[in-house]
């Protein structure tokens, strides 16, 4: 029995290239006010990409359950330098099952996701294909090329984050990576394979290997509007990387047990030999407490890591799907729109 896959048929070539074409993923959520802007950008980028290589391409929007007007103006968008799909979820699922639900309805070769607030830069895809057809790489990601503009405690954060997940990982994560990035057709063939439904996007990419680069860029500022993750969802989004993509928490809780019981291993020795040398016992309310305390709180933080890891097994045991469509249209360039499920019973 065959427990791996076979994704070597799917090499890619400068000849093929144009064939295979490009599938650009855009998760939106409330992006209303920038849509349009965006795909002007990206319609002049497949102008581009068409005379340079030959390249066809389209673009998948994924209306990850949006509360303005995103999917009305998704669904107007015309079809001119490249298909547009329009992939309606039915209710905000979170960032990694936008991702997931782009992949799956990308039909193209290789696969291009970008953020819809305008911050990944259209231009610099060129650079990335380039990569990918001129240079054979499989997955060409970008990263910020500096955080000078944040603050202290943000890039200590951020820093630790990366050293946490990493520690003990045979594939490393690169720090400061982003979800901004290409796969090619064989890439974008392996994440398809990976079956989880607890999804960490950036480590799930460097997790199947083939040859990556990296690429540093200056983000852009937001076209409209504020960002929506908060330090709350920040924190969260950490949590829910490190407990999907690695056991450095439970590596950690095992090794603050075994400080703390060599600690107080320690601690009784210093007390049986007081107790020996003086003849005096320890007063030993105050600490006793404090000792209790400490213990206490270190058994509930390891509980809760435990607690984390439980429920994504429970989660993966319930194999509830990780997204639902409730609209899915379909525009072929120089074609009207159609309703996806029009188009299938034609075909």
């Amino acid at each position: 029995m065959m427990l791996g896959t076979d994704v070597s048929g799917l090499s890619t070539t400068a000849a093929n290239a144009a064939m295979q074409g490009l599938s650009i993923v855009v998760p939106v959520y409330n992006e209303a006010a920038g849509l349009v802007a965006l795909h002007a950008r990206l319609d002049e980028l497949a102008n581009k990409l068409k005379q340079r290589y030959g390249l066809a391409a389209e673009v998948i929007y994924v209306d990850d359950g949006s509360a303005d007007a995103t999917l009305r103006i998704a669904s107007g968008l015309a079809a001119d330098a490249l298909d547009v799909q329009v992939v309606s979820l039915s209710r905000n699922f979170g960032k990694e099952a936008a991702l997931m639900a782009g992949l799956d309805h990308a039909r193209r070769g290789a696969v291009l996701f970008m953020d819809g607030d305008g911050q990944h830069p259209p231009d610099l895809v060129e650079k990335l294909v380039g990569h990918w057809i001129e240079d054979g790489y499989d997955v060409v990601y970008t990263a910020k090329a500096h955080r000078d503009n944040e603050s202290l405690p943000r890039r200590i954060a951020v820093h630790g984050f990366y050293a946490l997940i990493n520690w003990g990982a045979r594939q490393k994560i690169p720090e400061d990576a982003g979800d901004f990035r290409l796969l090619s057709p064989r890439a974008a063939a392996a994440l398809r394979q990976l079956p989880e439904r607890n999804r960490f996007f950036k480590g799930l990419a460097s997790w199947i290997g083939f040859r990556q680069i990296r690429v540093d860029y200056e983000p852009a500022a937001r076209t409209h509007g504020v960002t929506t993750f908060s330090a709350g969802r920040l924190l969260g989004l950490s949590i829910e990387g490190l407990t999907s993509f690695s056991v450095a928490p439970l590596r950690f809780a095992s090794l603050l047990g075994v400080l703390l019981a060599s600690a107080a291993f320690l601690f009784g020795l210093s007390i049986l030999w007081e107790t020996w040398t003086t003849g005096k016992s320890v007063p030993g309310y105050p600490s006793l407490v404090i000792g209790l305390m400490t213990i206490g709180g270190v058994q509930l933080i390891m509980i809760g890591i435990v607690g984390e890891y439980i429920g994504k097994i429970l989660s993966e045991l319930k194999a509830r799907p990780i997204y639902f469509v409730a609209e899915h249209i379909d525009k072929r360039a120089g074609e009207k729109s159609v309703d996806a499920r029009e188009r299938s019973a034609a075909e």
